[in-house]
């Protein structure tokens, strides 16, 4: 197979551009290296294109390789034949190649297996076809009778024979595939309660049917998650007849006296074999399908969330709401230090609000704080309302934001949160992370698994592997994009760095440590570990704000640092670039690049981003009324909507048929998490706290 042509094929790119990338690759080069420094070998793909087009490179290649593999263990056997190896050849997907294998795989023993221990193949073949009249087939079929192997009489020979055939059909690829086509077009998932007196988050399922081939993804994962519970039992329903007949049209067409054999063997074999092995593929298709699309969600919801904009140059005052335990206070300056710390206590059930108040006033005025940053977790709307009757009592108003503080317990107990406070306990980590998030969320959640910050659905259901792969990829994506200033990255930060590892990360920090700030880029080949590959990867995402040459504060790559400087002093307009490019011997796209750079020196992409909303005053769900008009911050988007924060203690919900005026397949096409968005109320539900928004006709 020529790999590099299908990926051309499949994704729609030039076949030269494909080669090029995979070259680049196979030579140890990173995505966002190649995405953003060799722009002109790939026709500028994007970094999300690139992922896509590695992920698909190595299913091919792991499908050639168990192509071979497959070839090898067949030949083994005796049982290659040339229509075989042609059929091996142009397998499209692994599963297929599996069904043509799975007549050749080494099985447990079976009935079929014990047959043929018989001796009893030959039999079956010549139920299948045509070759001797009936006396004939009776004296053949007698000669089977062996009682020291375990054929006492005719009939036993024939059940044998017939046991054989009946797995011959179920490992048959020819009938997978038929049989399972009329599943996908046929089938029905049918969903039961395993009890219907118990009460459960899966009572709509409780008796529920729907096609297969339209369930939706998130229903999958639901109705997966409840038969795990052992709350639902699962099973698809289909014309089993449709599917005998056609199996039977074509393995005892034309056959007289052995027919019935032949079709109780097809019987047998699809009840018992056929049906239950494709109703499990079925089964896991679905789940792989719905699970592909969760992670995709999963990392369309966290590159908007790590992209949130910094609040930069303020002191914060942090909280992390609780009930019984009080509320953990804690006060960083503008570059995330701690302060100070403490724990009031105006929620249930000590209600002290007025010391709270006392306390904070305090810390504000101390500090000099800028803005307040409250969790969005237990007690966080009690917690706002505190502040927000505070910031009416205070000499200037001072706003505030609620955080998403998903994943904050996991980094106050990892050891990166011990080694940021290793003289605070994790509730004080958890607060002074609050704050920090605030300050600057990319930075801070890089040091927290990508799976525990709260976006998507269903994450502990998915392929743990796939997910980890998809997340840490728009981790750096982002982290790359954004750059990272070197004299002050954290280890958690610098490891997603193009071409850094973890060790090299420590290794750059070690070096911080012990001879003080860098002062070029240049000083990053005398950190141990860190060679010329590693310095090509990671050069360009680096930044240094105070060094030596103001162009290592900018994304130019060094190793494009003369024609920087050419372009600097002989000056150029934009009409001008593309005669300028082929002068100085760079491609336009690189060029382009440089002038965006050198005009915006040490840009921050996330400043185009929406900003966070900022709060001086409280909602309550009893504030609300049908058809009011609010601003809101999207705060995930799953695949039946978009939950929307809208200042009061539960997240609204906009279904997708309300996300916009025009029809969309998904919520992700017009709604990304962080976005400022304007909403009508539809509903409120004051009993069940639910309130349904609409975003269409505002």
């Amino acid at each position: 197979m020529d790999i590099a042509a299908r990926l051309s094929k499949e994704l729609g790119l030039k076949p030269a551009y494909v080669k090029n990338v995979i070259d680049m690759l196979d030579e140890g080069n990173t995505i966002p290296f190649i995405a953003r420094y060799r722009k002109e070998q790939t026709g500028e793909m994007t970094d999300v294109t690139l992922r896509e087009l590695f992920t698909r490179l190595n299913y091919l290649r792991s499908l050639e390789a168990r192509k071979e593999e497959v070839t090898r263990l067949i030949a083994q056997q005796d049982k290659l034949t040339d229509d075989l190896k042609a059929e091996i050849d142009v397998a499209e997907t692994l599963q297929r190649l599996e069904d043509l294998y799975r007549p050749f795989r080494p099985k447990r023993r079976t009935r079929a297996s014990m047959a043929k221990e018989k001796g009893l193949e030959p039999l079956a073949a010549e139920l299948m076809r045509l070759g001797k009249s009936e006396a004939e087939f009776t004296s053949f079929l007698k000669s089977f009778i062996d009682p020291e192997k375990g054929v006492e009489t005719v009939e036993d020979a024939l059940q044998g024979a017939m046991d054989i055939i009946a797995e011959d059909i179920a490992d048959d690829p020819d009938f997978r595939a038929l049989v399972k086509n009329i599943y996908w077009k046929n089938a029905m998932l049918v969903v039961d309660a395993a009890d219907k007196e118990t009460k459960s988050v899966y009572e709509m399922y409780y008796s529920y049917t729907e096609p297969v081939s339209k369930v939706p993804n998130h229903r999958v994962l639901a109705i997966n998650r409840g038969e795990k519970e052992k709350l639902l039992k699962v099973s698809l329903a289909f014309d089993e007849t449709l599917a005998t007949d056609k199996i039977k049209a074509k393995t005892a067409k034309g056959l007289t006296y052995t027919a019935n054999y032949v079709e109780s063997a097809v019987d047998d074999g699809c009840k018992r074999l056929l049906f239950p092995s494709v109703e499990r593929e079925i089964r896991n298709d679905l789940t792989e399908r719905a699970e592909e699309e969760a992670i995709k969600v999963f990392a369309l919801n966290l590159e908007p969330l790590l992209m949130q904009p910094p609040i930069k140059g303020k002191v914060v005052l942090a909280i992390d709401p609780g009930f019984r335990t009080g509320c953990k206070v804690a006060v960083v300056d503008e570059t995330g230090k701690l302060l100070d710390n403490t724990t009031v206590y105006p929620t249930e059930p000590q209600n002290k609000i007025d010391e709270t108040k006392k306390t904070l006033k305090k810390l504000i005025e101390k500090y000099n704080v800028g803005i307040i940053s409250i969790g969005n977790g237990t007690a966080s709307r009690e917690t706002e309302a505190v502040v927000a009757s505070l910031i009416t009592e205070l000499d200037r108003r001072i706003p505030y934001a609620i955080v998403n503080e998903a994943g904050a317990s996991v980094y106050s107990a990892s050891e990166v949160g011990q080694k940021d406070f290793p003289n605070h306990d994790v509730t004080v980590r958890g607060a002074a992370s609050i704050g920090r998030r605030l300050q600057d969320p990319l930075a801070e959640l890089v040091k927290i698994d990508p799976k525990h910050i709260g976006v998507g659905q269903y994450q502990h259901d998915l392929n743990q592997t796939k997910l980890d792969e998809a997340l840490k990829g728009v981790v750096e994506d982002s982290v790359n994009r954004v750059g990272v200033d070197l004299n002050t990255a954290s280890p958690s930060l610098l490891r997603y760095v193009s071409g850094i590892s973890a060790k090299v990360a420590n290794g750059i920090v070690s070096h911080r440590e012990e001879k003080g700030s860098f002062r070029s880029r240049e000083e990053l080949l005398t950190v141990k570990g860190l060679g010329d590959k590693t310095f090509r990867q990671c050069a360009g995402f680096l930044r240094i704000p105070d060094g030596t040459d103001p162009l290592d504060n900018t994304g130019v790559h060094p190793e494009s640092y003369e024609v920087a400087r050419k372009l600097v002093k002989i000056g150029y307009n934009d009409r001008e670039l593309p005669k300028l490019a082929e002068e100085l011997g760079v491609g336009l796209p690189t060029l382009t690049d440089i002038v965006m750079e050198l005009e915006k020196p040490g840009r921050d992409p996330r400043d185009e981003m929406p900003k966070p909303i900022l709060r001086e005053d409280i909602l309550k769900l009893e504030d609300l009324s049908r058809d009011m008009v609010l601003n809101g911050t999207v705060r995930n988007v799953v695949d039946f909507g978009a939950f929307i924060d809208i200042g009061v203690k539960q997240d609204g919900l906009v279904h997708v048929s309300q996300l916009s005026n025009r029809f969309i397949r998904h919520p992700k096409e017009v709604a990304k998490v962080g976005d400022i968005v304007k909403v009508k109320i539809l509903d409120v539900d004051k009993d069940k706290g639910r309130i349904s928004l609409s975003m269409k006709d505002i």
